[in-house]
């Protein structure tokens, strides 16, 4: 391909609303335009780059041993409905409706079409286990879409669903796409790893992320450099011990605590009671119904655990409205000894077991409960792990510090079990004539996060550096001077047949332009290989080639292709 052939308009700066470096990249390189919020086109070089993550994908899929399907976008809410999910994922579901005043779904996932084509096609053992994919657009109703292709509105996403006639079959198939995975992204020239994972909205009971670590991320990891543990924040344990059992003291005593409200407040002088020995008491409203959280004072609830554990779909702080007349105080005097309603139910972090001579609030406006006994003094319907893990804490497995870090999730893989296949009659006839659900998985990458995800690991101070894997070209030939009739230019033509007969992905930059835009696009786009051809070097009979990442090297001019070739993957 010629420059000037195709469509490649490069930025010297990056529009405002570009927040992350690899955003302002793919928009300065000429890979994508914006819409709107949430919303780009792919122009050529964009496109052939996304183009290339899907191929790997593709192949990658097709090893593991699935099949590429191709499933509709558009789809009848009855089926989400069947599922449950139609509330529980109403927040990102887009909705319209048609000329006839039917209403539908655009596809954020396809767990209720696979499942349902899964149970009209498969009837027997005999047809098990299968694995379907597919690689297409999808729409999710993003509050606040940003970072570009990270958090879009519609983006394009490889999804697999696997299907089992038992746990044991299904947890080989969830090996497979696993493997897969660490391929792919591998393939791609990320440096990527799997964590143990929430399963969300999805649902399942195990589950992996695969992340790239990145300063920009929205993701939190808890890892382990000693033993290889990592875990999203939202799911990551550890091993610092409960809090420090004392004896159980003398009887509960209230004291004042006028205009205190804070955890922070509480441990200052006159009271001069540590975070670690008070109870912090937090009121949710879970799926409706108001709940009591208990955690120790200097830890931060985990939401999504909390979620997890108690099965809520929705979980939000109660307001000050909905507290009082629940508790009989405000926010900052709550506890769980007294005056608690007997229906309403309190999770006590794990952390807090066996806690003796703690302080909470009085459920009266300025007043505290000292020598708190938590077994003793409060009735706890369940225990659960429910803070936050914090860097610096013993990792669970081996004892040695965790560390935390900000990362980009580009992959998950979930084990389902059987909470589609039996909502949707996804069953099948057992070789003992019993009809049985089968035992599901589902696994997803996010394309076009994966494509901004490679920009956001490999770039510079002067732009993109491609992985040859994923580059939109190989290689670019840059004539400094590209009249017709100049020894540059004919050369150019030259090199530019010989690499493509070859089978060489290469763009002729014909522009004519001075030496230095061309070659700090070059940069900016990241070809991993660039030719320049300039009258000083040819004078010598020499071009030069320079890596993307590399220094330029000169090469006699008969060399230049076969250098070019040497360079390049087999």
């Amino acid at each position: 391909m010629k420059w000037t052939q195709t469509l490649i308009p490069t930025l010297r700066e990056a529009p405002a609303d570009a927040e992350i470096r690899s955003h302002k990249l793919l928009l300065r390189a000429g890979l994508i335009r914006k819409l709107a919020g949430g919303v780009y086109t792919f122009l050529p070089l964009g496109l052939r780059a996304l183009r290339k993550v899907e191929q790997i994908v593709r192949e990658e899929m097709d090893r593991a041993g699935a099949v590429e399907v191709l499933m509709p976008a558009l789809q009848p809410p009855e089926i989400w409905q069947q599922s449950g999910r139609y509330e529980t994922a109403s927040n990102v579901l887009f909705k319209l409706k048609d000329s006839g005043n039917r209403e539908w779904v655009l596809s954020p996932t396809a767990e209720e079409v696979i499942t349902t084509l899964a149970s009209n096609e498969i009837n027997s053992y005999r047809q098990l286990p299968k694995n379907f994919y597919q690689i297409s657009v999808k729409f999710r109703d993003e509050i606040r879409p940003r970072f570009g292709l990270m958090r879009a509105k519609e983006f394009i996403m490889k999804d697999a669903y696997s299907f089992d006639t038992t746990d044991e079959n299904a947890m080989g198939s969830y090996k497979k796409m696993y493997d897969a995975y660490t391929r792919i992204f591998a393939r791609c020239g990320l440096k990527a790893f799997p964590v143990e994972a929430d399963t969300g909205v999805i649902g399942g009971n195990y589950s992996h992320e695969f992340m790239v670590p990145a300063e920009t991320g929205e993701n939190e990891v808890a890892f382990c450099e000693a033993c290889g543990y990592a875990a999203n924040i939202e799911k990551a344990t550890s091993g610092i011990p409960k809090t420090a059992a004392r004896d159980i003291g003398a009887a509960i005593e209230k004291f004042a605590t006028p205009g205190v409200v804070t955890i922070e407040a509480l441990s200052k002088a006159p009271y001069s009671v540590p975070a670690n020995r008070q109870i912090k008491t937090l009121i949710c409203i879970a799926d409706s119904k108001p709940i009591i959280i208990l955690i120790r004072g200097n830890d931060q609830l985990n939401e999504t655990k909390l979620m997890a554990k108690t099965g809520a779909v929705a979980v939000r702080p109660a307001t000050p409205d909905e507290i009082v007349p629940l508790l009989g105080a405000k926010p900052g005097s709550l506890g769980a000894v007294k005056n608690v309603p007997a229906d309403l139910k309190v999770f006590a972090d794990e952390r807090l077991h066996g806690a003796n001579d703690m302080t909470t609030g009085a459920n009266e406006d300025g007043f505290h409960l000292k020598n708190v006994s938590i077994e003793r003094d409060i009735q706890v319907s369940a225990w659960f792990d429910l803070r936050t893990v914090t860097a610096g804490e013993p990792c669970a497995k081996c004892g040695k510090p965790l560390k935390i870090r900000r990362a980009i999730e580009v992959g998950h893989v979930f084990k389902l079990g059987t909470k589609y296949s039996e909502k949707l009659n996804a069953t099948f006839l057992d070789v003992d004539g019993s009809r049985k659900p089968s035992v599901m998985g589902c696994y997803g990458i996010g394309v076009t996060r994966t494509l901004q995800a490679i920009i956001e690991q490999c770039n510079d101070k002067d732009g993109i550096i491609w992985p040859m894997s994923t580059a939109p070209y190989q290689v670019c030939i840059t004539p400094l001077a590209v009249a017709p009739e100049s020894q540059a230019m004919q050369l150019a033509e030259k090199f530019y047949a010989e690499l493509t007969a070859k089978g060489v992905e290469v763009i002729l930059d014909d522009r004519d332009e001075r030496p230095g835009v061309k070659f700090k696009d070059a940069d900016l786009v990241g070809f991993p290989l660039r030719i320049a051809l300039g009258e000083k070097s040819l004078a010598k009979g020499e071009v030069e080639i320079k890596p993307r990442d590399g220094a330029v090297q000169s090469v006699k001019i008969d060399d230049a292709v076969a250098a070019v070739w040497q360079r390049l993957p087999r």
